[in-house]
């Protein structure tokens, strides 16, 4: 089979399951002049002529000012495709990275510093031209090798996510190819022909993450299933490898929620919950902690770094409906926008990473008019829970 059939249906199945494109979308495409980036605007080239993925996309060049640059070549690679290269000049990322890797009395040139420029810049062009989302061509092996970059360096077991919402700038990161094998990337640009550029920086295949690279590819001549069992280790969604539910701020003024991760995390959800539920809605211990239905993901919601209240989410993938739990805010802190924030934001959320699903609650019947304000729906008659009058609220996304 042709490299192009495979990587299409790849970035198909991760457009299905992480929702990468919408109707409407504008994508810039981050190119490097490497086979990863230009491999990526290759298929997105063809993609995006597919009937149920009408989107556009612009690619875009960072000029980070490495000696002996010459773009002329994927210039004319990018216009064969139908697009005009846009080359963003930061000639002075090279001269920030050679003082900081002085500074540091670095053996090479700083590459998380440089990551974080480049993704800063690519993120300002975007929203200099209007655009939504920007693709990068991160695939399934750089996700490993970060995977465990992460466990070795700074002792988390993630990798990046396949989908990241910047809040403050309104910018998706998208990862289409990361379900993406290299060893296929490489077959393609060999059978279509696409010219590359030699990569410039003075640290490449002198990283650490070229480090971990040689090392896998040892685990894979020993272990031939081990680069399968890594892609099912980390589509395991009570894992959560792709690193979706790390703390995400809700607004510039403290308000955040974090997952429940640890022993110390789920004692102050358990806490929240004892405290508004049973002693303030006098709900039996036995109702409200059902062992059957605690198998999800709980969050903490913090103001200031003081927590404030909690709730959980539990998905039904196969009914394509979610729902929303156990919404408890404190009570010195109601009543003054933030559960209607942490809402607002978590209907944004599950829209962004989930869409087409349902949200789904059990409100109690006298609050219900707070989430009709944000177009959920009643759905059949009330019913009693816990001896308190509950209905069923929908919001189709």
């Amino acid at each position: 089979m042709k490299a192009i059939r495979s990587l299409l249906a790849c970035i198909r199945q991760a457009d299905q399951k992480y929702n990468l494109f919408e109707k409407g979308d504008k994508v810039v495409v981050g190119i490097s002049g490497g086979k990863d980036s230009l491999a990526l605007l290759y298929c997105l080239s063809i993609y995006q002529k597919f009937e149920h993925t009408k989107f556009q996309i612009q690619p875009v060049l960072l000029d980070l000012g490495f000696p002996n640059s010459n773009f002329d070549k994927i210039k004319q690679f990018c216009q064969s495709l139908g697009y005009e290269l846009i080359i963003e000049d930061n000639k002075n990322v090279y001269q920030i990275l050679k003082i900081q890797q002085e500074k540091q009395k670095l053996k090479h040139l700083p590459c998380s510093i440089c990551s974080r420029m480049k993704k800063a810049s690519i993120d300002k062009v975007a929203k200099k031209i209007k655009f939504n989302k920007v693709a990068f061509a991160h695939h399934l092996d750089d996700a490993i090798e970060t995977f465990f970059m992460n466990m070795l360096y700074s002792a988390k077991v993630s990798t990046f996510s396949p989908k990241m919402l910047l809040d403050k700038d309104d910018i998706t990161f998208i990862r289409p190819f990361c379900l993406v094998n290299e060893n296929d990337i490489k077959k393609l640009i060999k059978e279509e022909n696409i010219p590359i550029l030699t990569s410039l920086c003075p640290a490449d295949k002198n990283t650490t993450r070229e480090e971990i690279k040689v090392l896998l590819n040892d685990i894979y001549k020993q272990f031939p299933s081990a680069k399968k069992n890594f892609l099912t280790l980390l589509n395991d969604p009570k894992e959560d490898l792709w690193n979706y539910h790390i703390e995400k701020q809700i607004n510039q003024k403290g308000l955040v929620i974090k997952p429940v991760f640890t022993k110390a995390d789920y004692i102050e959800e358990i806490k929240i919950r004892h405290d508004i539920f049973i002693k303030e809605e006098n709900i039996s211990f036995k109702d409200e902690f059902v062992v059957s239905e605690e198998n999800c993901q709980s969050y903490l919601i913090l103001l200031k770094n003081k927590i404030i209240g909690t709730f959980r989410l539990k998905l039904f993938e196969e009914q394509k409906r979610i729902y929303i739990q156990r919404f408890a805010i404190k009570k010195r802190y109601r009543n003054k926008g933030y559960g209607s924030q942490v809402l607002q934001y978590l209907i944004k959320y599950i829209k962004h990473f989930y869409n087409p699903i349902t949200i789904c609650l059990h409100s109690q019947y006298r609050y219900r008019n707070l989430y009709l304000k944000y177009n959920f729906k009643c759905v059949g008659k009330p019913f009693y829970e816990a001896k308190i009058k509950h209905i069923l609220m929908e919001l189709n996304v």
